[in-house]
């Protein structure tokens, strides 16, 4: 992902620095990895560790597979036992797999693992969910790259299945990495029916000249699913005056955060309290 590249500055290097944990590991450990990424088996190829693998597609040590899923959670098979869990999108489930994987390498009963998972709650700001009055769902995330982004609404259309409108209300940060701009705004069209750019954290740079930078990379085809609103609350106020019953509203980008950071000063501001007063007010 382009998480932490202003650090690492290309993806190789990140690459190489997660490989490195791994490249350091002795005979004595063990080392998990995940078959359904393309640089699963690239981290473990110079490890002295034990290699073990888990997956939601290939055979492997560790086999999940997502058996049902809805905005409140997913039904797994996990190495043929099913468990119910209260995470959405198939993203998280090889999360879990590799939550499980861990704990039973490091000696957990696997009944012990799995009623862990089923009782497992989601941290504040990850997929969480809200119903409105009108019937439509509205999902508040912290995905905040392309990558995160993809992940969230692959997540949101496994679930809907084609049976409502998919409406993305998402910005990027300012002061941070300008090249994940356009590529925030292509990944939102890409997989939306409604698109609303606006201001995430601006911090010291002006929110339209970010919002600028995010629809340089769409095409003239891709504006007409296409909203600029530089006003986070009334871009998401006109997300669900748009919205339909079955529709999905996805609010992207701040999650848990309860503030907005504009000219260093971090101001009160917090998509779920935004969301459920239009609730009230509906």
């Amino acid at each position: 992902t382009r998480d932490h590249l202003d650090y690492h500055k290309t993806v190789e290097n990140y690459l190489k620095a997660k490989k490195a944990f791994f490249d350091s590991l002795p005979k004595t450990a063990f080392a998990l990895t995940n078959l359904d990424d393309k640089n699963g088996l690239v981290m473990t190829q110079n490890t002295k560790a034990k290699v073990h693998t888990y997956s939601l597609r290939s055979l492997s040590d560790f086999k999940g597979k997502v058996l049902e899923d809805g905005f409140e959670g997913m039904l797994l098979d996990i190495n043929n036992v099913e468990v119910n869990v209260q995470f959405i999108g198939r993203f998280n489930a090889s999360n879990l797999l590799a939550v499980y994987g861990t704990a039973c390498l490091l000696g957990k009963k696997t009944e012990e693992v799995l009623l862990a998972l089923s009782i497992l709650r989601p941290v504040a700001g990850r997929f969480d969910s809200l119903r409105s009055p009108k019937g439509y769902t509205a999902i508040v995330d912290y995905a905040h790259t392309p990558d995160a982004l993809e992940n969230v609404l692959n997540a949101i259309h496994e679930v809907l299945n084609g049976k409502g409108n998919v409406i993305t209300v998402v910005g990027a940060g300012g002061n941070r990495d300008k090249g994940k701009r356009p590529l925030m705004a292509q990944e939102a069209v890409k997989q939306s029916d409604k698109v609303i750019i606006t201001s995430d954290n601006p911090r010291f740079e002006e929110p339209q000249e970010i919002i600028n930078d995010m629809l340089a990379g769409l095409t003239k085809e891709d504006m007409r699913k296409v909203i600029s609103i530089a006003d986070r609350k009334e871009a998401i106020r006109t997300a669900c005056m748009l919205a339909q019953a079955k529709d999905v509203i996805l609010v992207a980008g701040k999650g848990h955060e309860n503030y907005q950071e504009i000219k260093g000063i971090k101001h009160h501001f917090d998509d779920k309290e935004v969301l459920r007063d239009i609730f009230a007010n509906e």
